[in-house]
């Protein structure tokens, strides 16, 4: 299947205002771009770019005083495959570990894994080790949260959503992953693309996603306590400790975002589609 996805973010900038962007798919995907994730920029501005401590891709521009347009319409190949289930992967030690996943079991801004770990023991001490007590950590964090976009709180942490049991995706994720952590299971924050399909109706505004992967067995997989089911197509774009290594913009001075759009839909073959307007 092919998926078009894209964004159209407006800024209103004071005066000149630098930012940093993480809005480019995951070099992981890159081998799946059809029609390229340019970062088109109205008015036009120089861009340019480096990788992340985490791999991701990252831009820098410097807003002019006034309002400015950063858009992608980009479409991508995917399987059509749900996320993969492995209910045998195990656990590994942490002294087996391999050191690149270390980093991925401390505490972060937003997962504070000394203010949780106790919980995390009491709550999934007795599940057993490995895919199973991740499951279980979804499964406790999707029935624990009750879902808003009114509930929406950029400093929200995970001790925080644990207490008052309300939020968007990415405090589902960012729960899920402390305790994860808690539990010597590596987990590390994904923000991307993720549509509505394979799913059944009425669907909600659109927008960016958030989820998160785990180490198991050698390999990294993804959960996504938001949702708590396989899903089909999704796009990655960066990945870190948490939100704070992913935000799709850091700016650095006052500015106001006065427009947010985001697509992602399944392309009917040689059809052409336009982004919403």
């Amino acid at each position: 299947m092919q998926i078009r996805v894209g964004y159209e973010l407006i800024y209103d900038c004071p005066q000149p205002t630098p930012m940093v962007l993480t809005l480019n798919i995951h070099f992981t995907r890159v081998s799946d771009i059809l029609a390229p994730d340019h970062l088109i920029t109205h008015p036009t501005v120089p861009i340019t770019a480096y990788r992340d401590a985490f791999g991701n891709w990252c831009s820098r521009i410097v807003a002019p005083k006034g309002q400015i347009r950063l858009s992608t319409d980009a479409v991508v190949n995917d399987s059509g495959e749900v996320d993969i289930v492995v209910p045998t992967a195990p656990q590994i030690p942490v002294q087996d570990l391999p050191n690149e996943t270390l980093v991925f079991l401390l505490g972060s801004r937003y997962c504070e894994t000394d203010r949780l770990s106790q919980t995390a023991w009491d709550l999934f001490g007795h599940s057993p080790p490995g895919w199973a007590r991740v499951q279980a950590v979804c499964d406790f964090v999707h029935r624990h949260i009750t879902f808003g976009y009114e509930h929406a709180r950029a400093t929200r942490t995970a001790w925080e959503v644990f207490h008052e049991k309300t939020g968007v995706c990415r405090d589902y994720a960012h729960l899920a992953v402390a305790f994860c952590r808690c539990l010597n299971i590596p987990a590390r924050y994904c923000t991307g693309y993720l549509g509505d399909m394979g799913t059944p109706p009425p669907y909600g505004p659109m927008d960016f996603a958030a989820w998160f992967e785990v180490y198991l067995g050698g390999h990294w997989y993804t959960f996504d306590a938001r949702n708590n089911t396989p899903r089909i197509g999704r796009v990655l774009i960066a990945q870190g400790r948490d939100a704070a290594d992913v935000a799709i913009s850091n700016t650095f001075g006052l500015n106001t975002l006065t427009s947010f759009k985001v697509w992602t839909d399944e392309v009917d073959i040689g059809l052409q589609k336009s982004p919403p307007t």
